[in-house]
């Protein structure tokens, strides 16, 4: 059964192309389309970016509990779970979508708990499969260990979570008031049962800043150069963002031969803002003119310099668009997301006189915002020469607390406080306050790995600190807040670290133990007796005869300077010992 849905949000625009209703209190847009199959998805506005760095991974457990009921099945379905939304989608005949539709529902109103510690196992073995891509990097370096900052990171929750986190995770983000559903059909189905809890729609995360300064650049790996800005959603955005690939790939490959693929993206982060990716690989050899080019690239186009007719092809890309078959069907996906998240819904009339609307003043003006808050990550070098400042790589503050000196590394220092931990290094110190503690993984063998907000790290290693006992150890169990926290596995006897053989370093005169102050001042002065020595012998020899000089007089000076030199490689033994 379906009642009218009344909606501010736009959805009136819609009319004559895509019909819209509620099922079960879920808003629900369908249109017909001309296979013999159809397609639903449903959205909830819930996501990685919902959780914290201890919680990772919860909203991906109950997507996969979600579905276990279903088993296997030649029926094409699967779940999604991405920053700021979570999807289940289904294509089948429709007596297939109902039932898959409401074993879901089923599910999520009663996840399988004796699943559970199963599906993180699943959980985590996907993700050592999935691997690091060029990508991985930058949402950690743009936002922190945080909000949509946490794609970077592993769930690091699939180790901790409780059946009771996981329920009332799902009881109150997984709700009818969370949720908007999409279908194929010039009908809403019978025999839907989408009974969910009521709840209430969340927004999307507010995005945090782990960038004190735009436009910068970090390190990467060899062989990709990669580019993100965040950028306001509009239709010029969207646009540029085509122009920007289309001009990569003709600098990179087809002129300058440096590149395969250059390309640019376009993703709706949020209601109001987008995420602008772009990409270009290159061989070892070719690295800094591929760098050179990329720069080069977004120069030209922050100044302005873009051609009409680049304009003027994607524009007709765009266009095209709008005649494809099943247009209504085809628009689905994209108008139930913007209605999940609060973006402005446009018809398709509206977006045209938009797209015909955009001028090269707007692209122009979105190239200097993408610049403006721009991260590029380049391989070896940096780019401080194109005006990028290197991210922060060490904290500017550092606490006061008991000191445990290294034992690799004479140079380092680890400083537990009441405020949080230290690591001090010779180019500069790396700070956890516990106020600020997005995570702390404890092992029963006492190492503790602390993660900043802002995305610095610090693991305390026993093995690796001199007096990091175990009452230091309670201490920061006690300092950190409880929820975050994450209880890991015991290790093996081989994967608890050992020191290597402690790095010493020559310290300046005066920075020095004593012995060394006392071994040079023995020296100097046995350097004055021997040239006072010399000296007598010369006068002496002088005033008796140049054939006999008192070579008893120099015997004598020498002699002393035997002991000398003896006492002083006493002294070196002695410090190479207290060094040991």
């Amino acid at each position: 059964m379906t009642t009218e849905l009344h909606d501010h949000n736009g959805l009136a625009v819609l009319d004559g192309l895509i019909s819209h209703t509620t099922t079960q209190g879920i808003p629900t847009l369908y249109a017909p389309s001309s296979g013999n199959e159809i397609t639903a998805g449903l959205f909830f506005r819930v996501g990685r970016a919902d959780e914290t760095l201890a919680t990772a991974g919860i909203t991906h457990l109950v997507e996969h509990l979600a579905l276990h009921r279903l088993g296997l099945s030649d029926l094409h379905y699967n779940g999604a779970t991405a920053n700021a939304y979570t999807l289940f989608h289904v294509t089948g005949s429709e007596e297939e979508v109902v039932a898959h539709l409401n074993t879901v529902c089923a599910g999520l109103r009663d996840l399988p708990m004796d699943r559970l510690e199963t599906e993180k196992e699943i959980l985590r073995t996907e993700a050592a499969g999935r691997g690091s891509g060029p990508f991985s990097q930058l949402p950690l370096w743009r936002y922190g260990a945080q909000g949509y900052g946490l794609s970077s990171y592993n769930e690091l929750g699939t180790w901790s979570l409780t059946p009771d986190q996981v329920r009332q995770w799902a009881q109150t983000r997984f709700t009818r008031d969370n949720a908007v559903l999409w279908i194929t059909s010039g009908r809403v189905p019978e025999g839907l049962d989408l009974t969910l809890p009521e709840g209430r729609r969340f927004p999307a995360p507010a995005a945090t800043s782990a960038l004190p300064v735009t436009p910068a650049h970090i390190h990467g790996d060899d062989g990709h150069v990669v580019f993100t800005s965040v950028l306001r959603r509009s239709t010029a955005a969207s646009v540029f963002a085509d122009v920007l690939g289309r001009a990569l790939f003709q600098d990179l490959r087809q002129e300058g031969g440096y590149s395969y693929s250059a390309e640019a993206d376009y993703s709706p982060r949020d209601a109001d803002f987008a995420t602008l990716t772009a990409y270009a690989d290159s061989l070892p050899q070719k690295q800094d003119a591929v760098i050179g080019g990329f720069v080069d690239t977004l120069a030209r186009l922050r100044a302005g310099r873009i051609d009409q007719s680049e304009l003027d092809s994607v524009r007709t890309k765009f266009l095209k668009m709008y005649d494809t078959p099943d247009l209504g069907a085809a628009s689905l996906p994209s108008y139930a997301l913007s209605l999940l998240l609060g973006h402005q819904i446009l018809s398709p009339e509206q977006h045209r006189a938009e797209l015909n609307a955009v001028t090269l003043a707007d692209l122009h003006e979105v190239a200097r915002e993408a610049w403006d808050g721009g991260l590029l990550q380049v391989p070896g070098r940096g780019v401080d020469w194109a005006g990028f400042t290197l991210a922060p790589q060490f904290s500017t503050t550092a606490v006061t607390g008991t000191r445990h000196q290294s034992l690799e590394d004479e140079q380092v220092t680890l400083i537990i406080g009441t405020e949080g931990v230290t690591l001090t290094t010779p180019k500069g110190p790396i700070t956890v306050r516990y106020d600020a503690c997005a995570a702390m993984t404890a092992r029963p063998d006492g190492a503790r790995a602390l993660t900043g907000h802002d995305g610095f790290a610090i693991t305390v290693e026993p093995t690796l600190y001199h007096g990091v006992t175990p009452e230091r150890i309670a201490f920061l169990d006690a300092a950190v807040p409880a929820a975050a926290v994450v209880r890991m596995p015991a290790r093996e006897p081989d994967q608890i670290p050992q020191p290597r053989k402690r790095t010493a370093t020559p310290q300046p005169f005066g920075t020095g133990r004593p012995t060394w102050a006392w071994t040079l001042a023995l020296w100097l002065v046995g350097l004055l007796a021997a040239i006072w020595g010399l000296l007598c012998a010369v006068i002496t020899a002088e005033e008796a005869s140049a054939a006999t000089p008192e070579w008893d007089v120099v015997t004598g000076v020498w002699a002393l300077e035997i002991p000398l030199a003896l006492m002083t490689w006493k002294l070196y033994q002695a410090r190479k010992r207290r060094r040991g």
